[in-house]
């Protein structure tokens, strides 16, 4: 299922849902450029590069994709990856702690605060300890409107994700989310999850201390 496409002044954000889990797919495209950044090869590479194909429309460069990056090692947002790395012949990066779990070799270790510059835009990592070792959100700071956050399985709107009930595992991954994004992000920053809808840190903000009292 195709998603809604952000139109934003330097790049665009397309998106489609693929796999019986609901998988989101990202692609940010730079209008000047045509530089792409693919977000979770998740499932149907037919479809991946379909979704690909169509953000030719959204840049007068040709499009190519500079860098495709893994949120983190689950089994459900690799499964094309090697297929769609073969396909357009791109490095790949994903966490540090997370790059012995993927089976398709990382070209690009990600670690907290990297920032990797591509021709018209640049994405920040930040590291997110609890659902998996190495799980990493991107952020692209829009300089005309509110940042793009790619959380991965980190957050989603109503909670953090899934620690399996592990108090430390969740303590971590609460404690990455409130330091490392809501006491640094405004309200107005866009979150996109690996699965299903978005939401704005504003409309999750409020009920930080319900998800810390409860656990998960």
């Amino acid at each position: 299922m195709t998603g809604p496409l952000h139109d934003l002044s330097e790049l665009t954000i397309r998106s489609i849902s693929v796999s019986e889990m609901d998988n989101n797919v990202y692609v940010l495209t730079s209008r000047s450029s045509g530089a792409q950044v693919l977000i979770d090869a998740a499932d149907d590479a037919p479809a991946i590069l379909g979704l690909l194909a169509d953000a030719q429309e959204d840049t007068d460069a040709e499009a190519r994709v500079a860098l495709i990056v893994t949120t983190h090692s689950h089994w459900d947002h690799v499964r094309a990856l090697a297929e769609v790395r073969d396909a357009v012949r791109a490095r790949t990066a994903a966490g540090a702690d997370d790059v012995a779990e993927i089976a398709v070799p990382t070209d690009v270790p990600l670690r907290q605060g990297d920032v990797g510059s591509f021709e018209g835009f640049e994405l920040e990592a930040i590291h997110l300890r609890g659902h998996t070792p190495g799980s990493v959100a991107l952020l692209y700071q829009d300089p005309h409107g509110p940042a793009h956050l790619f959380t991965g399985d980190s957050l989603f709107p109503g909670g953090v994700g899934n620690t399996q009930g592990d108090p430390e595992r969740f303590a971590s991954l609460y404690g990455d989310v409130v330091a490392r994004i809501f006491d640094r992000l405004p309200d107005d920053t866009v979150v996109h999850p690996g699965h299903g809808r978005g939401t704005t840190l504003g409309a999750e903000r409020g009920s930080l201390g319900e998800w810390k009292q409860r656990g998960w």
